[in-house]
């Protein structure tokens, strides 16, 4: 009887541990992977600022040098710099959640590119006098704007246009809202240059939003 209970308990003791074994293996792989994203995301915003920076007074092509950038002459917007197939208008970098990511363009606005990039989703343009807003979603595992919530008035957002002109906004307000409220991308300025940046919260009944104006 001993015998047989302890035959037991070892194969329940295997089950146990081949399930830990699977979910740290899964975890890990997950961790690896959102890293490696991320990883790819600032190294491509870093090249191509790097290249918009040396080349100011060109338009800017696809015609890149760096992995991820392709001349897209399939449609309308021929000529506008990809990453990843997909259209962009510029770049987002803020320094205190670590964040650097390609700025998609408002017309690739899908379920599959909002889980490649943050999107621009309403407004005049980067660096433009108005209100653009740019949305990210949140992972919860920090990337994208997963860790908006940790920003603060007077914390800096930086965004670089197709222009090569890098434009630094502080941060002055921070809310959350309900998910149909959207007058926050339509407020006016007073002809300030402005950025919201809109997410989820970790509970995803509510929008996270945060105001920024141009220094």
């Amino acid at each position: 009887m001993d015998s047989k209970f302890s035959n037991i308990l070892t194969i329940l003791l295997v089950i146990v541990i081949i399930a830990i074994i699977g979910i740290v293996g899964f975890l890990g792989y997950k961790y690896i992977k959102n890293e490696s994203s991320k990883n790819n995301a600032e190294d491509f915003v870093d090249s191509f600022n790097e290249q918009n920076s040396n080349n100011k007074n060109n338009k800017p092509t696809g015609d890149a040098t760096f992995e991820g950038v392709q001349e897209n002459k399939d449609n309308q917007t021929e000529g506008k710099p990809q990453y990843k197939g997909y259209d962009m208008v510029g770049t987002i970098e803020i320094p205190a959640t670590k964040v650097k990511y390609p700025v998609l363009d408002h017309s690739t606005l899908s379920k599959t590119s909002l889980e490649t990039s943050v999107v621009e989703i309403y407004g005049p343009g980067l660096n433009q006098v108005g209100n653009t807003t740019i949305a990210g979603h949140n992972f919860r595992n920090g990337t994208f704007f997963s860790n908006n919530k940790k920003l603060n008035v007077g914390d800096k957002i930086y965004i670089t246009d197709l222009s090569g002109k890098k434009q630094s906004y502080t941060i002055y307000n921070k809310y959350e809202t309900d998910e149909n409220d959207s007058d926050y991308m339509v407020r006016d300025t007073q002809g300030a240059v402005e950025v919201s940046l809109t997410t989820c919260t970790d509970d995803s009944k509510a929008r996270l939003i945060i105001w920024a104006k141009a220094d």
